[in-house]
């Protein structure tokens, strides 16, 4: 298992504690002249700790040992006895409901995890009097949509009761638990305008306001691995990796393209906009890009006009124009 983000089951053939005290080890596994051309041992896995909390006031505990969000999320519930659906979203640093905190696909290697959980359910009737809604969606990777902004002045800005962070459960009876972000914002822009549609949200638990959140670099440097700029990069497929966090234009044109996103799209996905970087790379029209999206995200059939300003985008900041 790559990286040592499980723990691998222990061999007794080749446990050093059963040595009698003084005993060189086998030369197989020494390095010995015997052992010439044996393969040299497997070296021992990083184990990769991270410290948590829930949002709203719990004690620390610490989870390791998974290669996704999903088994993030398994973690942190394991550790204090919830179930894993329980948890809405995670924010690195702060306890406090800060959309630009949100746990996404890369998690440093000294941040501190807080999980919001389930809070108030409230169900609202909306009125759709405009064709946008004002709202974007993301999800957690878990199963669990929930907003992530209200624009400033639109029709849901109105509602007071509708909060960013918010977990979008049903909509008009039917539910969305489990939807990816872009299936539920595609419900929400296929309601007709000039009817009332009934969404059932679930709040956050709201957080103590005693709870300070950790500082960057703080306290706990218990198992704290200290390596430069490397981040934990979570993916939906495959296996996480340790890795040098993205330069600053990668992350530039990856903040682009989910501007791009929202527009588009009415979601955020970080991970999504990481991909879609990677696949415009190197690439020199926007019908080489087309080819290179459609082979790595083809499922989400993207407009042309889409297509072609994420091109751009990426090329602008590849070349240092914004």
């Amino acid at each position: 298992m790559p990286l040592g983000l499980r723990s691998k089951k222990k061999d007794k053939s080749k446990d050093t504690s059963t040595l009698v005290e003084g005993e060189a080890p086998p030369a197989r596994w020494r390095g010995d002249e015997a052992a010439a051309g044996s393969p040299p041992p497997p070296r021992r896995p990083i184990q990769l700790v991270f410290h948590t909390q829930l949002a709203h006031g719990s004690p620390t505990g610490r989870v390791e040992g998974f290669a996704s969000v999903k088994e993030l999320y398994a973690k942190i519930a394991d550790a204090f006895h919830i179930a894993p659906a329980e948890i809405m979203f995670c924010t690195l640093n702060t306890h406090k409901i800060d959309m630009d905190k949100l746990l996404g696909v890369q998690i440093g290697l000294e941040d501190f995890i807080f999980a919001h959980v389930k809070g108030l359910k409230k169900e609202v009737a909306v009125f759709k009097s405009e064709d946008a809604l004002g709202l974007t969606i993301t999800d957690n990777g878990n199963g669990c949509a929930f907003i992530k902004r209200i624009k400033a002045g639109s029709l849901i800005d109105q509602i007071k009761v509708i909060c960013v962070g918010d977990h979008i459960e049903s909509i008009n009876g039917k539910s969305v638990v489990g939807y990816r972000h872009y299936d539920v914002a595609k419900d929400l822009k296929e309601l007709e305008k000039g009817q009332t549609f009934m969404l059932k949200l679930i709040e956050p638990m709201k957080s103590f306001e005693m709870i300070e959140p950790r500082s960057k670099g703080g306290s706990f440097a218990e198992g704290k691995i200290s390596r430069g700029r490397e981040t934990l990069r979570l993916r939906s497929k495959g296996p996480a990796t340790v890795e040098e966090m993205p330069s600053d234009i990668e992350e530039k044109a990856t903040k682009k393209v989910d501007d791009l996103l929202e527009m588009y799209m009415g979601i955020r996905d970080l991970e999504l906009a990481a991909t879609m970087v990677e696949a415009g790379k190197g690439k020199n029209n926007p019908d080489e890009f087309a080819v290179a999206l459609d082979e790595a995200l083809g499922d989400f059939a993207f407009p042309d006009e889409f297509v072609f300003d994420v091109w751009g985008a990426i090329g602008d900041a590849m070349q240092g124009r914004f």
